[in-house]
């Protein structure tokens, strides 16, 4: 009973580097039914350099440091879930596109209030505020997946975001481990 339980069920993980007009990871639970049919739950984390941000802003020698991740950033966070259906491309299952569509909680937080400051050469020369909003997004995630074993494979997705007050276009490489395939 347990062998043919899991003969017909898939669990893994994914995690993917987003690459678009925002930059950011990818993290997702995956269940897979009959090698057919998919479910995934996750969470999708963005930044990208503030749209609203000064021309003369400047990160001091902490910014230098911190390799600018102590920078304002326009960020954009969602929590998905979302179902697909699988195509075999071939007859191995070592190469399948798993075309998938879902919803999620986003969260949008935007520097603004941008205050000049003086003596700045250690720390940034502005100060400013986040303002943030949250809405609903419509996410489309076709990913071509190459399960190259049964526990571990890579990952290559599209992936559009669209809501009312921001759209995200990219790419994600990730890859995926777990029960990947009977």
């Amino acid at each position: 009973m347990s062998a043919q339980f899991f003969g017909n069920k898939a669990f893994y993980s994914s995690g993917e580097l987003n690459f678009g007009n925002y930059i950011g990871v990818d993290l997702n639970l995956n269940y897979v039914y009959k090698e057919k049919y998919s479910f995934i739950i996750g969470y999708t984390g963005n930044i990208r350099k503030p749209k609203s941000q000064p021309s003369d802003y400047s990160s001091g020698i902490v910014g230098v440091f911190s390799f600018g991740l102590a920078n304002p950033h326009d960020q954009m966070e969602n929590y998905k879930i979302g179902v697909g259906k699988i195509y075999k491309l071939n007859e191995s299952g070592t190469i399948r596109v798993n075309m998938s569509v879902g919803v999620a909680y986003t969260t949008i937080r935007e520097p603004e209030n941008w205050q000049t400051k003086s003596d700045t050469f250690f720390v940034e020369n502005y100060t400013w505020n986040y303002k943030a909003q949250n809405t609903l997004s419509l996410i489309l995630n076709p990913k071509i997946e190459f399960p190259f074993t049964r526990y571990y494979g890579l990952t290559i997705s599209p992936m559009v975001q669209i809501n009312k007050d921001r759209t995200y276009f990219g790419i994600g490489v990730g890859q995926m481990i777990g029960l990947l395939r009977p």
